[in-house]
């Protein structure tokens, strides 16, 4: 069975060539598994004798299968019968293949030999003794009983691998392909001439430059920098940072400033307006000493009274407020009766008027207004002497002007005095306002400045009423509160603008729609 003649394949299809050797490994294994279609005492080189032989005649497909000699006349040995042929380059050659028993079997076959080098890394046939047997020598009870302290348990479970790392791990005993690029090195062939070039420079005394660089630091070693001790910082003397003569600033003296900005080797000068605070008003403002949690009668009585004024000075507004908005003592609020009797009045009059008017008539002229007697008509034509009248009378208006202003002019020189007087009093108004503007300029440098639509509000003062004192800190009523007193400071001092919540508006209507269950149950 083994000298028997494989079947004949091409040498380009692999995969035929794979199953035809598996095929005949399974047949020298096993003579049995060759195909139930020979009838008994046939031989497998007779059916492939048979098969590349003419045989007569076709045979039904149930007769060939069946392995048994036809009854009729015309049967035909099955051994002797012509195989039926087909493309075995084609894919279809292959599934055929594959569907017949034999070609299960094969890949069965091959399925079991894959399984096997992927799980012991070859064949079991081919695995000797040592790999699949062992030496059974007894189990080792007292060792197991043996009770293990908690160091022991702890160095077997950092032995033990995590879970984690056995799913990750590759299973597989069949080694990975070999990467023929890894193997390879980017530019051999330039690092070859290199090496060849230098090689042929190091003959002639010279060397690399990196080699050199390692001589050099061989002959001449870096120094060590040894770090500066607390004893050396003491003896530092100490200088202003921020003064113009400071040792850091000393190698940038004498040159350009202008270069020394764009090298960045110095700042850039800060304005002067960014070294001026915005309000002179303390950040944090000493809270009176009636606010104290056991305050004297006098500081608290104080502080109360200045709470008292602001509550005035509030209702005084509000009531100045309802007198502006209020109506005058002569007028009543409008009715509906009077808002209609105010949008019908004067129709019915000018309707009467038209009535007694007749309908043909027009009302009369008051009279044609006559034109004034110097006025001509529009479609008349001056006459010459009347424009040699106006002419003169222009020329005449010029030389009275240019008489009164150089009369003016020579009576200018006799209020010289007087002139003087009204330049200095208009001095000394002008200094007089800028000294109120000054003035009034630093009252207001305390107050918050107006920065947004809205207007600063002063927070209410913190006080407590006689009856709510405590004289301990475990029973005292907090007051206020830390962060609205912070936004309210940065707003005093001009830091932030004077703002308010949003408002929430809805931008669709609310629809109100009621369930069909709870209109049925009414």
């Amino acid at each position: 069975m083994a000298a028997s003649s494989p079947l004949p394949l091409p040498n380009r299809f692999t995969k035929m060539a794979v199953i035809g050797s598996a095929l005949r490994e399974l047949c020298a294994q096993d003579p049995s598994r060759i195909s139930a279609n020979q009838p008994q005492g046939s031989s497998f080189n007779k059916m492939a004798a048979g098969s590349n032989g003419g045989g007569a005649g076709h045979c039904s497909k149930s007769n060939a299968d069946s392995g048994f000699l036809g009854l009729r006349p015309t049967s035909v040995d099955p051994a002797l019968r012509r195989r039926r042929r087909g493309p075995r380059n084609k894919k279809r050659g292959w599934r055929r293949l594959a569907q017949e028993p034999l070609g299960l079997e094969v890949d069965q076959f091959l399925e079991d030999v894959r399984l096997q080098e992927r799980t012991t890394g070859g064949l079991l046939s081919e695995a000797p003794d040592e790999k699949l047997f062992f030496v059974d020598t007894g189990s080792k009870e007292k060792e197991r009983n043996r009770k293990k302290t908690r160091v022991q348990k702890k160095s077997l479970l950092l032995q033990k691998p995590l879970r984690v790392d056995l799913v990750l791990e590759n299973t597989s005993k069949i080694p990975a392909p070999k990467d023929i690029l890894a193997h390879q090195v980017p530019n051999a062939k330039k690092l070859r001439r290199k090496e060849q070039l230098w090689e042929k420079l190091a003959k002639q005394g010279e060397l690399p430059r990196d080699v050199r660089r390692a001589q050099a630091r061989l002959l001449h070693p870096p120094v060590a920098r040894t770090k500066p001790g607390p004893e050396d910082t003491i003896q530092r003397p100490f200088y202003d940072l921020w003064a113009p003569d400071n040792p850091l600033d000393r190698p940038l003296v004498g040159q350009d400033a202008f270069f020394l900005e764009q090298t960045k080797k110095k700042g850039v000068r800060r304005p002067p307006r960014l070294h001026v605070k915005p309000s002179p008003a303390p950040a944090v403002e000493v809270t009176p000493a009636g606010a104290s949690y056991n305050p004297t009668f006098e500081d608290h009585q104080a502080l109360l009274l200045t709470a008292h004024e602001v509550e005035l000075q509030r209702e005084k507004e509000a009531q100045k407020l309802e007198r502006r908005l209020a109506l005058p003592a002569t007028e009543q609020l409008a009715t509906q009766e009077s808002t209609f009797r105010e949008l019908c009045e004067g129709l019915l009059e000018e309707s009467d008027a038209e009535a007694e008017q007749g309908p043909g008539e027009e009302p009369e002229a008051g009279g044609a207004e006559a034109s004034p007697p110097g006025r001509l008509a529009a479609g008349e034509k001056k006459t010459e002497q009347q424009r040699r009248r106006e002419k003169a009378a222009r020329r005449l208006r010029v030389q009275q002007a240019a008489l009164r202003a150089a009369r003016l002019r020579h009576q200018e020189l006799f209020r010289l005095r007087g002139i003087k007087a009204q330049v200095a009093r208009r001095l000394a108004e002008l200094a007089r306002r800028r000294e109120q503007r000054r003035i009034r300029r630093l009252a207001e440098a305390d107050k918050p400045r107006r920065l947004g639509r809205l207007k600063y509000q002063a927070p209410d003062i913190d006080v407590q009423l006689s009856a709510e004192l405590s004289g301990s800190l475990r029973t005292l009523k907090p007051e206020g509160n830390v962060l609205r007193d912070r936004f309210k400071s940065f707003q005093r001092r001009n830091m932030i603008e004077p703002r308010e919540r949003a408002k929430f508006k809805r931008k669709y209507k609310v629809k109100l729609v009621e369930k069909r269950a709870f209109r049925e149950i009414q």
